[in-house]
C-alpha cells in the first residue's frame, strides 16, 4: 500500500492522486537540470563560415543547453542590417575591420572582439584538371565566367581582386567576372556550371587539406590582405547569458577542433 494514502484516509482516490502528483513535482524540483535556464542567441555569420557554424551551434546546444539561431550572409549586408537595428546579438564577420567599426560606432561591446579564424582563399573549378596547383590557368583561362563574391560586401571578394591585381590579370578578367552577393553564392555559380571557375573560401571546397572534388589552387596568403575573421558581442547581446556563452565557446577546444577541421588557420 502506498504510504501517502494514510495521510488522507477520507479523501477520494482522485484527490489523493492529485496530491501525490504535486508532491512528486516538489520532490523533483531541486534536481532539475541546469539547462532549465537555457536561452537563445541570435547570430549573424559570414557566409564562408556557414558549415562549421552549424556544427558549432549543434555542439554548443548539446554542451550548454543554449540555442544559437544562425543567419548566414555577407559581411557588408550584415553591417547595414545591424546599423539599422537588426536584433543580432553576436556577429561572426569575414574580416576584422567591420567588427572594429561596429565597436567605434557604439553598436558592439568594446573589448569583446577577437579573431576566431584565419580564412584562406582558393581558385576552384567543378571540373577536374582545369585549375592547376599554381593558378597558372588565370594567365590563359578557358572560355566562361569567373565567379567572385561582391568585393564591396564580402572580404573574400576583395581578396580575390587583390590576387588578380598582383598577378596582372585583373583587367583581362574584368569583363568575365560574375559576382555573388556573398562567397556562398560565388561557390554556387561554380558548382552549378554557371561559372567555369571562381575564387571561393578554401573551407568550402577542401576536406582534410585537399580539394574534395573538381580542381583547385590554394592561393598563397601573401597575395592578399590576411582574412582575419573576428567575432564580437553586439549591443543587443550585452548582458545576455547565451550570447556571452557562445563567444566563450568559440574560444574553447570543441569549437576550435571544428574550425581547424574545416580548413581555417589559427
Amino acid at each position: 500500500m502506498n504510504p501517502f494514502f494514510g495521510l488522507f484516509p477520507a479523501a477520494g482516490v482522485a484527490t489523493r492522486r492529485r496530491w501525490l502528483a504535486r508532491a512528486a513535482a516538489t520532490l523533483v524540483a531541486p534536481v532539475a537540470p541546469a539547462f532549465a535556464q537555457a536561452a537563445e542567441v541570435r547570430v549573424a555569420v559570414a557566409a564562408n563560415f556557414a558549415a562549421p557554424m552549424q556544427q558549432i551551434a549543434a555542439a554548443f546546444e548539446r554542451d550548454t543547453g543554449h540555442r544559437a539561431v544562425v543567419a548566414v550572409g555577407s559581411t557588408g549586408r550584415f553591417y547595414a542590417q545591424i546599423a539599422h537595428g537588426a536584433p543580432f546579438q553576436v556577429f561572426l564577420s569575414a574580416d576584422d575591420e567591420t567588427p572594429a567599426r561596429l565597436e567605434r560606432e557604439g553598436l558592439a561591446v568594446a573589448g569583446t572582439r577577437f579573431t576566431y579564424a584565419l580564412g584562406r582563399l582558393a581558385l576552384w573549378s567543378a571540373a577536374p584538371g582545369l585549375v592547376d596547383a599554381r593558378g597558372a590557368v588565370l594567365q590563359a583561362p578557358p572560355p566562361g565566367r569567373v565567379a567572385i563574391a561582391e568585393p564591396k560586401l564580402a572580404p573574400y571578394g576583395a581578396a580575390a581582386l587583390e590576387v588578380m591585381e598582383r598577378l596582372g590579370v585583373r583587367a583581362a578578367l574584368a569583363p568575365r567576372l560574375v559576382m555573388g552577393e556573398n562567397i556562398a553564392q560565388a561557390h554556387q555559380f561554380v558548382a552549378s556550371g554557371n561559372a567555369v571557375m571562381g575564387f571561393v573560401a578554401w573551407a568550402q571546397v577542401a576536406r582534410e587539406g585537399r580539394i574534395a572534388s573538381g580542381s583547385g589552387w590554394l592561393v598563397p596568403a601573401e597575395l592578399h590582405t590576411p582574412l582575419k575573421q573576428d567575432a564580437v558581442l553586439l549591443k543587443a547581446g550585452a548582458g545576455q547569458p547565451a550570447a556571452i556563452a557562445l563567444l566563450d565557446y568559440l574560444r574553447g577546444p570543441a569549437a576550435r577542433a571544428i574550425i581547424d577541421a574545416a580548413g581555417y588557420d589559427r
